[in-house]
């Protein structure tokens, strides 16, 4: 969002995870000869002549694979998170962690050479960790509470805390600054690493969709303060079980999300007059920070006018080029390719860096609001929160901030944060935002739209 709330530099440590870490072939048990994985229900992709023009372009760029390994490597990711989720839940102290290798190879990381056979022999490499995932969460949670309990001027010093699971430790991005340097983590805390800070495919289409720009103010254009109107992406499209359409966006970007007001409206601009900029909807719901589930996610509700103009269609672009179809939704895998659309920086791809982050966002008020998600090293800019985040072409997530926020383009940011990893984003997962929405009522029923969606 280009306003007044945005995350904090958020996952900056987190990205050098995947691309800078030297694997000892030692701490590996070889997958079984000839092996691969069981495959397992996973929804459908698009091929690769139908994908948009401008993604393709961002898949070669930013992650030198081809549009064909793109789509292999997600469907891959989401096998494996299956089965790391069925094997975490028969074997809670033994799985460690699983993640996507640089040679688009699943490696699931255990705590035994007992839990290594059974996953070489479902055909995955394996590693051995010292600590199981469950161990490390239960740092992570011990981690934030005396965070918290700190005062402010040293805990704004902390950026974000993110799980790695590739060497089995938390990363603490800290600001390198003098209350920074003061800070002395606890010493009961094991594993702790602290860091100092066109073409071919769909139609290029003129109506709004997901990926496009969206302003939105407590009331009028007309009567608000250029700078007090927000800049934000429209996300996924959804419906709820009273058929109502839905777009699925960044909660910080709702004006009224830290109260003052309800249903603020939502307007797709108008470049020649922003005043005439015509409603497209109205928030209805959005969560920042909640202290059960660290969501940052908003609904809102379109009206007649943009269903009508074909806003409600299972697609997303960036800014204004090609469009993609989404044929689904995926969970975070890291080392799973990644893209994000958005209406500053367009189609940028990356890979997931770590499928859980923690970050605090200390509001307007000053309070703070601890946010949960994934990153990823796909460079989101300003204007770009709430807008879809994809793999192949199944609904990741929706963009919720980055360390290159204030940068004036992806190939600055870039230059600048190579020293310290590269650019960073974080992400909602968009299938925690389906089942919150389905268990507080906010919108029984959510489903995101696709391509198997009824017209």
């Amino acid at each position: 969002m280009r306003k007044l709330v945005a995350l904090r530099a958020s996952v900056v440590g987190s990205t050098a995870m995947l691309l800078l870490i030297p694997f000892s072939s030692s701490n590996f048990i070889t997958s079984v000869a000839g092996a691969d994985p069981a495959p397992s229900a996973s929804p459908a992709q698009l091929a690769v002549d139908q994908l948009p023009g401008e993604l393709v372009e961002a898949i070669g760029r930013d992650l030198k694979i081809s549009p064909a390994e793109y789509l292999n490597r997600a469907a891959k990711a989401q096998e494996l998170g299956t089965y790391a989720r069925e094997f975490r839940a028969e074997r809670p102290e033994s799985f460690a962690g699983a993640w996507m290798g640089q040679d688009g190879h699943p490696i699931v990381a255990v705590t035994s050479n007992e839990a290594a056979q059974i996953a070489a022999r479902a055909g995955y490499q394996t590693r051995i960790a010292p600590i199981s995932a469950d161990g490390l969460e239960r740092s992570l949670a011990e981690l934030n509470r005396w965070i918290s309990a700190m005062p402010r001027e040293a805990a704004t010093s902390v950026n974000s805390i993110a799980i790695d699971v590739l060497n089995s430790q938390l990363v603490v991005d800290i600001a390198n600054s003098p209350a920074g340097h003061m800070l002395n983590l606890p010493t009961l805390l094991a594993n702790v690493k602290v860091i100092l800070s066109p073409g071919g495919g769909g139609a290029n289409e003129r109506t709004p969709m997901g990926g496009d720009t969206y302003v939105t103010a407590r009331q009028a254009l007309k009567d608000t303060p250029m700078a007090e109107i927000g800049v934000c992406s429209f996300g996924f499209n959804a419906s709820d079980a009273a058929g109502r359409a839905i777009n699925v966006t960044a909660g910080h970007c709702d004006p009224n999300a830290q109260g003052g007001g309800v249903n603020a409206p939502v307007f797709v601009p108008d470049p020649r007059d922003l005043d005439k900029s015509p409603e497209a909807g109205m928030f209805t719901h959005s969560t920042l920070g909640d202290p059960a589930t660290g969501l940052d996610y908003a609904l809102i509700e379109l009206n007649s006018r943009a269903v009508r103009n074909g806003l409600d269609r299972p697609t997303v672009r960036g800014a204004g080029g090609t469009t993609l179809t989404i044929t689904g939704t995926a969970a975070p895998v890291v080392g799973a390719p990644v893209c994000k659309s958005g209406q500053t920086s367009t189609f940028t791809c990356g890979v997931v860096a770590a499928d859980r982050v923690e970050t605090q966002l200390f509001t307007e008020d000053g309070t703070s609001r601890l946010v949960r998600g994934f990153a990823s090293t796909a460079c989101t800019l300003a204007g770009d929160s709430g807008g879809a985040i994809v793999t192949g072409t199944l609904a990741l997530g929706i963009t919720s901030g980055s360390n290159a926020s204030t940068a004036p383009n992806c190939v600055e940011a870039n230059l600048v944060l190579a020293p310290d990893g590269g650019t960073a984003s974080l992400g909602i997962p968009i299938r925690e935002i389906i089942a919150n929405a389905n268990s507080t009522g906010s919108a029984s029923g959510l489903v995101i739209r696709t391509s198997q969606s009824p017209a």
